[in-house]
This record gives C-alpha cells, structure tokens and sequence, in this order.
C-alpha cells in the first residue's frame, strides 16, 4: 500500500510552504543526482513529464539519444530537515524512463527491481538491513577534509573520548524525522569511524535509505564543520569502513529462512540461498567494493573479510548467520563498503542466493574456527575460498559470471566493467608517494 498519493504530496507542498524540490537519482557508480525544481513545477514531476539530459551522466546514453524521463516514487517524498524553514525542500527519488516510456535499462534501481520481481514470481520478498560505517575528520580553515580523525575513540567509547557522539545524536535525530527507525548508533573500532543502524526494509527501500543516509551523514558532518567519508580505507593501519549486509526472504509474514528443528535454526532455503552466494561472490565483489581502495580494506588484521566461508559463530568468514532467529532469522555478508551502489549490489546478491535456491546447492560446512588465524594448508583443508585481492581481479571474476553479467544487463555491465578498467589502468599506472619515497634515493 502507497504511503502518498499525488493529492497529498501537492497539499503537503503547500501547507508546509515547500519552495523546491530534488528529483533524485543515481548513477551506475551510485553516486547521487538531480533535478531541482521550483513547488511551481511539482504536478509536472508528479506527472513523469520532466526530462534530463542523459548523456551528461557517466554510464547512460550516448549525445544523440540524451532525453530521459525522470518518474517520481511517490513513497520517496520526504522533507529535509536540515535545510532553513524559510525555503524549505523536498525530494523524490525517480525511476529513469526513456522518452518511450520504457524502463531505462542503465537506471541502477530499475536493476533491482527486475532482481525482485523475479524473486516475487516465486513468491519470495527480499528484506535488507544494512550496517553502515563511516569516518569523521576535522576540516581545514579552508573547509577542505584533512586526514585528522575528529575523535581519538575505540569501539563502543562513549564521551567526552567519543566527540562525534554529539554529531551522531544529531544525524540519528535528523534521519528519523525523515522515517528512518534508527536501532543503533556507536563509535567503531578506529578513531573518528562510527556506526549508524536502521532497520531492515523491502530492498529497494533499504538501498534508497543507504543512499539518503549517506546524503545525510554528509551534509550534517559538514554543518558541524567535519568531513564524513564513506571511502573505505581512508588511513593505513586503521580498520577500514564496511557496509554489513544482513538479507532475509519472506513469503507473506513467515521468514522462510526460519526452522526451529534445524540444529542451527536454518531452513533448506536459508542454505541454498547461503551457498548461491557463495558461489558467486568473487564476481559480486566487483560491485559491493566497487573501489581501488576497497581492497586495503579486505585484507586480514581488520576484522573484514577476505575469505570465502560461512559461520553461524564467529565473524570471521565472508557470510555469517547471526544468533537472532524468528522473525529475525537472516543471513549477513560482511564484505560489502559503503562506496557501493546499493541498488545493484542489492540486486546481486539476491540474484546469487536465488540461483542458489533454484539449483538446491548446498553450502559447504560452516567453519567455526578463526579463518585469520589458520594457516594455507588448514584454510585449503576446509576448501577455503579467497576474495579477489584487487580492483581487477574482481572484474574478471564478474566478467566470467554469466548469471551475475545477465542480472546487471548488458547496458550496465559493459559500461561498468569499462570504467572499472579505465580506474584500474589510472592505478597501475601511476607513481604513487610511497614509490617515490621507496625507491627515489635506494636506485
């Protein structure tokens, strides 16, 4: 059931003396766009009939095909609470369509909802509860992000160590005037990073909620004169930011990842979703850490994971099954950064487990020792798998996953894959400070 109608989204403008409005999208990389419009102009968007220049967008058409069509969901509208009462604004998320009105094929969240319509044919509805990290650092007389974290803090730490915890207080407040239910919210494990957690939704709301989140996170870090970042590993020697993905599938109201009978409270469907993904989870890691950076992160020491395993004890390998059952019976990959696109990560690994639950494939046993602590042998003993260590070598394993590219679509995937190679060829081929000051005097 809709939370708006068009009626009340135009009376709400009215009443609550809204001047403009976002119409919000992303691109293939996740990052944030829009239109802005003046309240003048909200029974046209309301209407679908406002219209972008594509070709301006990396990753979507080509100049002679540039018009596209933005669509407002009209469950999206939300005001924002930090903007002045005086001017206040609004925003709708949009679905991209083409001047045909046809689905745009690069539009990342018209890719998950082709993922969730094929999981609804069979009766299933994907819920997502994300855990997103981030890092706050002190900024200069200029306004520019410096690298000098805002807190000397530790996980759990409470102030005066946590100085973010007023900053914190105050997203947590904003994003629940805007519908969040926040469940949680602490300092992390490195000094200046955080944690935020709300509660799970139907997919496609938890990937616009990461993303306005971020949005938030964002704009409320900067009017209290700080930086927030969702890079993933913005210091050597510090844990790095993840995004912990926790899924579940339901039909109707019952978890279907839910048996009391099973010796671990999972049912048949719990482990062939866990095996789907990971089977596939090399190539769905070119998308969840979509960066160069994100490999610093996955690397042992840190607590992230770098090793294809699951457990329902210890957080080491790449899917673990936490102690909640009931209705809170789910299923968390620990790989994920908050740099990636929600939408088409999402898309991803429920196209993984659901590949799993078609084909019956059973998950290796779960390996309930500390993976970090194992050497090679005992790791190949278990049949451990590993992570790509790099930007390309997950975009080799995504390209030789024919289920993974056909769940992307060939508009998304090729022009993805093309511009991951372009960053990948930037990298390799550039003379980095560490190098120069390794190797400058030595040879």
């Amino acid at each position: 059931m809709s939370k708006y109608t068009r009626e009340e989204i135009i009376r709400r403008i009215k009443e609550e003396e809204i001047r403009f409005i976002r119409l919000q999208f992303t691109d293939i990389f996740g990052q944030l766009k829009n239109v802005a419009i003046t309240a003048s102009q909200i029974e046209k968007a309301l209407d679908g009939k406002c219209m972008f220049d594509g070709s301006s967008i990396e990753g979507f058409v080509r100049i002679e095909e540039s018009d596209q069509v933005l669509k407002p969901d009209y469950d999206s509208f939300v005001v924002f609470p930090w903007e002045p009462q005086n001017g206040k604004v609004a925003r709708l998320i949009c679905d991209i369509y083409t001047p045909e009105q046809v689905p745009f094929e690069g539009d990342p969240r018209y890719v998950l909802r082709r993922a969730l319509q094929e999981a609804a044919d069979l009766g299933y509805t994907f819920n997502v509860g994300p855990e997103c990290e981030f890092f706050l650092f002190l900024t200069n007389e200029k306004g520019e992000p410096t690298l000098q974290p805002h807190d000397q803090g530790g996980y759990f730490d409470l102030g005066p160590i946590d100085h973010g915890e007023s900053a914190r207080r105050e997203m947590c407040l904003a994003l629940e005037e805007m519908g969040f239910e926040i469940e949680a919210s602490h300092h992390e494990v490195a000094m200046g990073q955080h944690e935020i957690d709300f509660k799970y939704a139907n997919a496609l709301t938890a990937a616009d909620n990461i993303v306005t989140f971020k949005l938030a996170v964002k704009t409320l870090a900067r009017k209290n004169g700080l930086h927030a970042t969702f890079m993933p590993k913005p210091l050597f020697g510090m844990a790095g930011s993840g995004m912990h993905v926790n899924m579940s599938l339901f039909q109707g109201k019952e978890n279907v990842f839910e048996n009391a009978g099973d010796p671990l409270g999972l049912s048949e469907t719990a482990y062939h979703f866990i095996a789907g993904v990971l089977k596939h989870s090399k190539a769905i890691t070119a998308v969840t850490n979509p960066l160069i950076n994100s490999y610093k992160r996955l690397v042992p020491g840190y607590e992230a994971p770098c090793y294809v395993a699951w457990s329902a004890r210890n957080r080491s390998p790449l899917i673990r099954v936490p102690s909640s059952r009931g209705k809170s019976t789910r299923v968390e990959l620990r790989s994920p950064d908050p740099s990636a696109n929600p939408y088409l990560a999402l898309a991803l690994c429920l196209t993984a487990g659901m590949d799993g639950i078609r084909n019956k494939l059973a998950p290796p046993p779960q390996v309930t020792g500390n993976i970090y602590e194992m050497n090679r042998s005992e790791r190949d003993a278990f049949g451990i798998g590993y992570l790509p260590e790099t930007l390309i070598e997950a975009v080799r394993e995504l390209e030789a996953d024919e289920l993974m590219m056909r769940a992307l679509g060939p508009h998304v995937a090729d022009r993805y894959i093309e511009a991951k190679k372009r960053e990948w060829d930037e990298y390799r081929t550039h003379v980095s400070n560490w190098e120069q000051e390794k190797y400058l005097k030595a040879f």
